[in-house]
């Protein structure tokens, strides 16, 4: 993660923080995403949300769902619909792997980080996640909570 921060390529572009929250991350995967040139030309421009989006495995396909990306103005005659389904590119063996956990084990898919990597090409990190009960939401709250106390008790007292 270190040398990412240094390259002057990587650059995040949206983050879903909230996913974190909601949902109990147990893998992630990182995955291609065919994108056209103004939607890609927006992304530079920095005007995207993935944070109310979800992945799906339909018909043999790996789907982001409800991504928005903003309009570029000066696309004049090939604009881009901002909320589109977009294509993600896995290889066959993780498309089946994710199906696998979506069908079966009953695992949601979240995108949780839409970047540009070292090369400058758009990735999306998918997270295999488990869907939180409020309990859990109140524990790992808690949990944050006294860390952060933790902390400033180490610092004052140090």
């Amino acid at each position: 993660m270190a040398k990412q921060k240094t390259d002057p390529n990587y650059k995040v572009i949206a983050e879903n923080r909230r996913a974190r929250y909601d949902y109990a991350i147990e893998d992630d995967i990182e995955c291609g995403i065919m994108l056209e040139g103004s939607e890609v030309k927006s992304l530079r421009a920095g005007g995207s949300n993935i944070a109310e989006s979800y992945a799906a495995v339909e018909e043999g396909e790996l789907w982001l769902v409800n991504s928005y990306i903003a309009p570029y103005e000066q696309a004049k005659s090939f604009k881009h619909e901002e909320r589109q389904r977009r294509k993600l590119l896995v290889s066959r063996k993780e498309l089946s792997n994710l199906w696998n956990a979506t069908q079966r084990k009953g695992m949601t898919l979240v995108p949780l980080v839409l970047y540009f990597n070292h090369k400058g090409i758009a990735k999306l990190k998918i997270g295999i996640a488990k869907g939180k009960k409020t309990h859990d939401k109140r524990e790992t709250q808690a949990k944050r909570d006294w860390s952060r106390q933790k902390q400033r008790l180490l610092k004052d007292h140090g």
